[in-house]
């Protein structure tokens, strides 16, 4: 495993949660870095500034700029693979446990916020008006906090109906709203749970989950308005939680952190359960929707109706886990089907 003598180059914006969520792991791993602000274009103040970089296939946030075998420079996005890569490229304060087991769950934790919580995150910030008013105030700030009130006006206009016409590929409209919210609300009260006796996901060291986790909560406890009072009056320890996983590089580890698959904790259990039943059905009706060219998916999530457009990517994000969960020594499935009360996994991943 090499390390890398250079700071690593990215360029993000503070509400991305994407953005969080790696310069958490970034701090915490004590890797050195470069945050370049983000920017829709590469003007001649930029460049000459910061100079010209390759553009990502698929332009989202962040974008990480790391060097290929023979020295080139390249665009990356996806920070779940973005992960495992600075694992192979850094030694030292992984979040990716060796167990296999653990590296499972804490992959499946990891996705679920990527995929899942995001829905509650965008969903509350473009269905309520005092979340829609400041979003809109603020994004076209970040990305430009010099520019005349009147440009910041037309993008703040530009931006949130953009955003709100998008609410339907997240799967937001008022079939789905009280999934979403019931959904979050239940991941509230099992993480402060979890919380009430573990620092982190899987007990006295953070991983992946964790941060990934934190890059949601980012903008659903610490910025949103209606998720916020939510967090705040329901759960202030996910409020100081999240907080606290901002720097985690004076943090230190003590061997025995995280814990043997023999003690996974009730709690984390817990969590998982809502998991299992919340998301994975959901994948999989999106993932034959996906397959089946359908324009519109449907199926029924904690016996509500559930209608969204497919989203080819939240496919590939099944097949990944279904992928990680078959790599798993048949002790490991076994073992955690029957730790899942009333739940059999197997049943969604075989």
């Amino acid at each position: 495993m090499a390390q890398d003598k250079e700071a690593i180059e990215l360029m993000g914006a503070p509400g991305s949660p994407y953005t969080r969520k790696m310069l958490g792991i970034l701090r915490y791993r004590r890797i050195p870095y470069r945050l370049l602000p983000f920017t829709r274009n590469n003007s001649a103040a930029y460049l000459d500034r910061y100079g010209e970089r390759p553009s990502p296939k698929v332009r989202l946030l962040p974008v990480f700029y790391l060097k290929d075998e023979q020295g080139a420079k390249q665009a990356l996005c996806d920070s779940t693979p973005l992960i495992r890569e600075l694992e192979s490229r850094f030694e030292g304060r992984s979040v990716v446990p060796d167990n296999p087991l653990l590296a499972f769950i804490d992959y499946l934790i990891e996705d679920y916020a990527d995929e899942w919580l995001t829905k509650a995150m965008f969903h509350y910030r473009w269905s309520y008006p005092a979340d829609i008013s400041k979003a809109g105030q603020m994004l076209p700030r970040w990305h430009n906090n010099t520019a005349p009130e009147a440009e910041i006006n037309e993008a703040s206009k530009t931006i949130t109906e953009l955003q709100i016409s998008r609410l339907s590929y997240v799967g937001s409209n008022e079939a789905t709203g009280p999934v979403i919210e019931e959904s979050f609300t239940k991941f509230l009260e099992l993480l402060d749970n979890h919380l009430e006796s573990n620092a982190f996901i899987l007990g006295s060291r953070p991983s992946a989950s964790d941060f990934s986790i934190y890059g949601q909560l980012t903008c659903l406890a610490l910025f949103d308005p209606t998720p916020q009072a939510l967090v705040t009056n329901q759960a202030p320890r996910i409020y100081a939680w999240t907080e606290s996983l901002e720097d985690l590089s004076g943090y230190e580890l003590l061997p025995g952190d995280w814990p043997q698959h023999s003690s996974i904790p009730n709690t984390l259990l817990a969590l998982l359960g809502h998991i299992v039943e919340i998301y994975l059905p959901y994948l999989i009706a999106n993932s034959e929707a996906v397959e089946a060219g359908a324009e519109s998916m449907t199926t029924v999530i904690s016996g509500r109706s559930w209608t969204q457009n497919p989203f080819p990517y939240q496919a590939k994000c099944l097949s990944w886990i279904r992928r990680s969960y078959g790599d798993l020594p048949e002790q490991d499935q076994l073992a955690l089907d029957r730790s899942i009360e009333g739940t059999d996994i197997s049943q969604y991943l075989s």
